[in-house]
């Protein structure tokens, strides 16, 4: 499989210059990173931006470097050749790639995961699973584990530490005579792999670099 694409950073929007007659055109596209914020122009916000705009494909893990080339090229809005742009925004930390099958140990120890939406609980239909939404409208559906990382992974030093907090947690109960699965820091970092590119594209969660 190849590897995902993932946008870091939160959007904070175009930023106008003070001029008269109101120029329409933004002199700059503000992403905050951590307790920085970087500037984008607008081919690099174009091919950024390309990265949220389709959960669905997101949840299938089909979004990586080469259909997001093809995406920014598709839209005509960004550069003619994007694949300098998208190498550029990788190095900046405002894009991650990594390997779902792979080893997530080095990628997660980069990155934390904030929360942007609602945590909406289980239904009576479907106990394992946890919806998060907007506006009482459920917009994703993960495990009990996802939804513990997606609450409360950005209290750790990082998204690995969150991993293998929940190990520990985990080895610690069974110890303690608690009727568990095992839970491993690689399983819980699997399923936060495939999940976390849908939550960035649906706008219920956001990667920001660890400092």
């Amino acid at each position: 499989m190849p590897k995902v694409i993932v946008p870091v950073g939160l959007n904070l929007g175009p930023s106008y210059r003070y001029v008269t007659p109101p120029d329409p055109n933004p002199e700059y596209w503000e992403v905050r990173l951590g307790i920085d914020s970087e500037e984008l122009t607008d081919e690099e916000f174009q091919v950024w931006g390309r990265a949220f705009v389709d959960p669905e494909r997101h949840s299938r893990l089909e979004v990586n470097r080469d259909t997001l080339h093809h995406d920014v090229i598709a839209a005509g809005t960004g550069p003619a050749n994007p694949e300098p742009v998208i190498d550029r925004l990788i190095e900046r930390r405002l894009l991650i790639e990594y390997d779902t099958d792979g080893d997530l140990a080095e990628p997660f120890r980069r990155i934390k995961l904030f929360p942007l939406a609602e945590g909406m609980g289980n239904t009576p239909e479907e106990p394992d699973r946890r919806h998060i939404g907007h506006n009482g409208i459920s917009l994703v559906k993960v495990t009990g584990v996802m939804y513990g990382i997606w609450a409360f992974s950005s209290t750790e030093g990082s998204l690995w530490d969150a991993c293998t907090g929940l190990d520990e947690d985990n080895q610690r109960d069974i110890q303690a005579g608690e009727d568990l699965e095992r839970l491993t820091a690689s399983q819980a970092a699997s399923q936060a792999a495939v999940t976390i590119p849908m939550l960035i594209a649906s706008g219920c969660a956001f990667l920001d670099p660890v400092q």
